[in-house]
């Protein structure tokens, strides 16, 4: 049993269902060659894997559903393959593996499927660095696909994309993959290609919302009806408020949704309310005393309470077994819900925080910024954020954002936050010591602000006076750890263990070429790096 709930059937049952996504990936990436597209295949590449993404689909149900259309659109894959094949006059590639999947009759046929592909047959084939390389490479396609949903949702695309995720699934698939080298080189291709599927949802973010803006952002609840809204999917919110309106019904975000507070086209609802609790692994606590309904979008559930089960919804690719799940975007059942419930009887004590930092309102003051760096002001900075957990340990990211000196300025982003985000920092001539930049989804704007900065002071960005403290959890985190890589910046700090499917030879590869290392004691790494 996983830490969020998740039962050994449901993680088989994913395990088959990457499987089924290479078996389509191996025809579409020989038929794209051929000049094949069927966007209803390309997107149900990025679903099925970001279905098997932390957090997402603990319901069996739903993904024996999806092994189904899977199976059929295997076969379309195999027609479009031997069509276009056939009007190039070239011979269709005889293949074996993944692309002679056939849907099993029934789950337990399913699940003795499953059992042959574990990463513990891998481990006993391919040894550890090749078996990690390959985790590797699938959990960053995982979480480089719950960024093109995203974007895709919003209306943006990239046929390039897509045909990266052919490649790459069929990749591994190949000969190829059982070398390390090979494995090391596409996992650095990964980090590439995510880094421009992040930008892709940089813009269809900001195109749809607006760029986000520095916001006050009330903390505490308001008397009245309330929906509390997880997760990371803002059209879902958008959709939610528009349905709400009038209603009498306050909005308030959860975990990851905070930065939506400050979109100029989502915080113009005046029952956006604010926001409610903090990380998703306090979400039961936090659930259970919530007096309202609770929407669950994308990734980030755990195993609801009987208390709030009755009142708690699903949309998009989240679903949990027993839970109401919400079709497309009719909040109907929850408004119900949230109006048959209490309420909060009496306003809490007003408390705030400030949003809003992302690459925009951080460069339009850049000037200043420099300014302070230049005049010793600003002595560091340092990046403390990424993906938090219920594991012992991660205290060390709140004494570490404590101990920070106060002539540094912490940039922040993701669930990891919350382990310091309510606590005074104060402000160096007026620039807050702590911006927060967003999402885990906004992890393309933290990166942009680096770059910037390093431009503004003619120098690359491992020469700034900049450390990246992360914390390490959920596979979206693999991604973005790709895309550094990729971007070739060292010397970062990941905890509070280092990722436990690298193998150590590859582990060894990565601490030598990009000195990444783990965390140690908050005053001891502050020393390090602020003597760098």
């Amino acid at each position: 049993m996983g830490v969020c709930g998740k039962d050994n059937e449901t993680a088989l049952l994913q395990d088959l269902l990457v499987h089924a996504a290479k078996g389509i990936a191996m025809v579409m990436h020989r038929a794209g060659v051929l000049g094949v597209r069927d966007r209803e295949i390309d997107r149900f590449i990025v679903e099925m894997l970001f279905t098997t993404v932390t957090n997402v689909n603990f319901d069996p149900i739903r993904i024996e559903a999806l092994l189904g259309k899977a199976g059929t659109l295997l076969e379309r894959a195999k027609s479009h393959y031997q069509t276009a094949a056939g009007k190039a006059g070239q011979p269709v590639e005889s293949l074996g593996g993944a692309v002679q999947w056939k849907v099993p009759a029934n789950r337990s046929e399913m699940l003795r499927q499953a059992e042959a592909l574990s990463i513990a047959k891998k481990l006993e084939a391919l040894g550890p660095d090749a078996t990690g390389l390959q985790e590797l490479i699938v959990y960053g396609l995982k979480g480089m696909a719950a960024y093109a949903d995203h974007a895709m949702i919003l209306g943006l695309e990239d046929d390039q994309v897509y045909d990266f995720f052919y490649e790459a699934l069929d990749f591994l698939t190949g000969p190829k993959a059982t070398d390390v080298d090979a494995l090391v080189a596409m996992a650095m291709k990964v980090g590439q290609v995510n880094l421009a599927v992040m930008e892709l949802l940089d813009k269809a973010n900001t195109d749809t919302y607006g760029h986000p803006e520095p916001s006050v952002v009330r903390i505490t609840p308001k008397k009245g009806k309330a929906i509390l809204v997880s997760g990371h999917d803002l059209k879902d919110l958008e959709e939610l408020l528009k349905q709400t309106a009038g209603k009498g019904i306050n909005v308030y975000t959860h975990g990851e949704m905070l930065p939506c507070n400050a979109y100029p086209k989502l915080k113009k609802y005046p029952h956006l309310a604010g926001n409610y609790g903090g990380a998703w692994q306090d979400q039961q606590k936090e659930f259970d005393a919530f007096p309202g309904a609770i929407v669950m979008t994308t990734n980030c559930i755990q195993k609801p309470r009987d208390s709030y089960k009755n009142r708690i919804f699903t949309c998009g690719l989240v679903a949990w077994p027993g839970v109401v799940h919400i079709k497309n975007r009719d909040f109907t059942p929850v408004i119900e819900a949230a109006l048959a419930q209490p309420g909060f009887t009496e306003d809490a004590e007003e408390k705030t925080i400030t949003i809003g930092f992302g690459r925009n309102a951080v460069m339009s003051v850049a000037d200043k910024v420099i300014e302070a760096v230049k005049a010793g002001k600003i002595r560091h900075f340092f990046l403390v954020g990424g993906c938090d957990g219920a594991k012992p340990g991660r205290n060390y990211y709140t004494e570490f954002a404590q101990q920070v000196p106060d002539d540094c300025v912490i940039l922040t982003l993701a669930c990891g936050k919350y382990r310091f985000n309510k606590l005074p920092f104060g402000d160096i001539d007026g620039i807050p010591r702590l911006l927060d930049v967003g999402q885990c989804n906004d992890a393309y704007s933290a990166i942009q602000i680096a770059v910037a900065l390093a431009n503004a002071f003619g120098c690359g960005v491992n020469d700034l006076p900049l450390t990246l403290v992360l914390s390490w959890y959920e596979q979206k985190a693999v991604c973005i750890l790709l895309t550094l890589l990729h971007l070739g910046i060292k010397n970062m700090r990941l905890g509070p263990t280092l990722p436990a499917f690298i193998g150590p030879n590859v582990l060894n590869v990565l601490v030598e070429k990009f000195n990444i290392a783990p965390i140690s004691t908050p005053q001891e790494d502050l020393k390090a790096m602020l003597a760098g």
